[in-house]
């Protein structure tokens, strides 16, 4: 196996517990990038030739390698891919009574550019770079010897491949229905897994749902970037009067409906942009008592940091106009580029504009499913602040 040598003083990140290497990090007049093909096993070792560790290179992107082992003579097969996956259930079968959760989150499960989510017997997998998808054949017979799943369907349309110069590809193996089923908080839900967005369900978001029961009983919501009706139906379920879904999708509308039919609820659903849907609910004179805006990623890379500051005060903004008084803000970032801190500032200056008081009244993050690396910040993204948004 070749080895990837770092230049000196390159060491200290990964000493400290971090899993990347970027390209101006390594040491290219001792060992050239080019000499490795993408994905390509190699030891790392520090500027005087001490192995750190065993990783994968891609020699065509900055971020140029990831580190799976701090054994640099780890032997990386099937049975090495086993043992990660057991450690990564052995947390998720102690945390959740069903078997519906985000079984390995990349880099914090010590599987870096791998994701694999379980809806019960099926598996969705993304395979987000080339070290990963060159190892494929080993992560499958992990996960079939741990699990027996009666399918693994390989997602792999993500803007993270594109970076690493890979395809976009899906693949079926086994037995893969176009939606699983999810069972969240004793209700039960259709994810499109084939054709939804992501993985087909945010399961990141569980425990924040968990936390609308204490304000959504006997009250009206509005769930804006509803997807197939997660938010809406858990606060169904939880005793809300009522529900509308706002989305740009008219097959996750459909999907939300049939959700909220299965559960024995009636849902209201708006198909359009959410801003324009806002103004256009705003204008009809309609009020609710909780609101949750759970927007995609508005901020994907720092150069979009100002656009989507405006975009979320924007969002915030129409939101607490459409409250009732006395109503709860539910407000959400995946961004990783948005701090809670700059999300909490957005959303008193709003709330100050339009003559209200705010009172934070929660914040969530992502579950347990979802565990932050420590040294790593970006594995650490979601945010949700729950508001109380009062007359001033």
């Amino acid at each position: 196996m070749k080895s990837l040598q770092l230049k000196k003083g390159e060491d200290r990140r990964l000493r400290a517990g971090h899993l990347w290497i970027y390209s101006n990090e390594v040491d290219t007049q001792a060992t050239p990038l080019t000499a490795f093909e993408p994905g390509a096993l190699c030891r790392v070792v520090d500027s005087r030739g001490k192995p750190l560790g065993q990783g994968y290179v891609n020699p065509g992107t900055l971020l140029a390698a990831r580190l799976l082992s701090g054994d640099a003579d780890a032997q990386i097969a099937a049975d090495w891919f086993r043992r990660r996956i057991e450690a990564a259930l052995a947390l998720r079968a102690r945390l959740y009574a069903g078997p519906y959760y985000r079984l390995v989150y990349g880099e914090a499960d010590g599987l870096p550019g791998l994701v694999v989510d379980r809806y019960g017997d099926i598996l969705v997998v993304q395979l987000g770079t080339a070290g990963m998808e060159r190892l494929k054949p080993m992560i499958a017979e992990a996960l079939q010897r741990v699990l027996k799943p009666r399918g693994i369907w390989f997602s792999n349309e993500l803007a993270m491949r594109q970076t690493e110069g890979l395809p976009d590809y899906t693949e079926a193996v086994g037995e893969v229905p176009e939606a699983a089923e999810v069972v969240e908080g004793g209700a039960r839900f259709e994810a499109p897994i084939r054709t939804g967005q992501k993985t087909g369900w945010f399961y990141d978001q569980h425990d924040n749902r968990d936390r609308l029961a204490r304000y959504v009983s006997g009250r009206s919501v509005l769930d804006v970037f509803s997807y197939v009706g997660a938010w809406a139906v858990r606060a169904l379920s939880q005793g809300a009067s009522s529900a509308l879904c706002v989305d740009s999708s008219q097959p996750a509308l459909d999907t939300a409906a049939r959700n909220a039919q299965r559960n024995g609820y009636a849902l209201e659903t708006r198909k359009g942009e959410a801003v324009d849907m806002l103004k256009a609910l705003r204008q009809e004179g309609r009020s609710f008592d909780v609101v949750v805006v759970d927007p995609p990623a508005l901020i994907k890379r720092r150069k979009d940091l100002d656009a989507g500051l405006e975009h979320y005060a924007r969002l915030n903004r129409l939101a607490m106009e459409l409250l009732a008084p006395d109503g709860v803000l539910v407000s959400c970032s995946c961004s990783h580029h948005l701090e809670e801190d700059a999300l909490q500032r957005i959303l008193l200056r709003e709330s100050r504009a339009l003559g209200r008081r705010l009172q934070i009244l929660e914040k969530g993050g992502q579950g347990p499913d979802h565990p932050v690396h420590p040294a790593i910040p970006e594995t650490r993204y979601l945010k949700a602040l729950y508001c109380r948004v009062l007359a001033g």
